[in-house]
This record gives C-alpha cells, structure tokens and sequence, in this order.
C-alpha cells in the first residue's frame, strides 16, 4: 500500500526556518509527481510546491524565494526546506501523490497524515 509519513513540523518564530520531511512506501519517486500542500483552519486546501520524478521543481507565489522542496532517491523521501518562515505559513502541511506542472500542483489520490506548522512570536 501506498504510504507517506510526514514529520519535522514545529513552533518556529517568524524568520525561522523547518524542514519537512515526506517518507514514501508503496511507491518510486522516480515513478511519479510529489506535492506539498498545506491547510490552515478555516481556509482551503493549497498547493505549496512540488517536484516530479524528472526532479522538475515548481513553487507556488508564496513559496518562492522561501522554500525549496528536494528528494533523496535512496531514501524514497522528499524534503521542503522552509526559510524565512511567516505567520500565514501556519498550517497542518502535507505531502501527497500529485499531478505536477509549471502551472498546477494537484493531488492525486495518496496523502500523509500531515505535519503542524506553526510560527508565532
């Protein structure tokens, strides 16, 4: 079965930076598209970033400049290195299988169970 296990979230004050990480079971890297998304209380679903197995990397407005989402093949994991962190980045973050474009990053079916962001003075 497909699997993500999402962890490395945290209280961070504004400026600070996380990294997240996303270990994938159940499925290649090399195979497929991986997007991070993110959810706040209240507020919809977005996308945040996402790279495909090409290693292709695309980045919403917000997170560029800010974030920068890799891979590690060998451990099948995809990481977002998350600088300069703001209070409307607080949200529970996710990783997920995903359809992924210069212009789109949609979910595709498999999700983690997500990881709390949150940044606060």
């Amino acid at each position: 079965q497909v699997q993500f296990v999402e962890s490395g979230g945290g209280l961070v004050q504004p400026g600070g930076s996380l990294r997240l990480s996303c270990a994938a079971s159940g499925f290649t890297l090399d195979s497929g598209a991986i997007g991070w998304f993110r959810q706040a209380p209240g507020k919809e679903r977005e996308g945040v970033s996402c790279i495909t197995s090409d290693g292709n990397t695309y980045y919403t407005a917000s997170a560029k400049g800010r974030f920068t989402i890799s891979r590690d093949r060998a451990k099948n994991t995809v990481y977002l290195q998350m600088n300069s962190l703001k209070p409307e980045d607080t949200a529970v973050y996710y990783c997920a299988t995903s359809i992924c474009t210069t212009y789109y990053n949609v979910p595709s079916g498999y999700w983690g169970q997500g990881t709390q962001v949150t940044v606060s003075s």
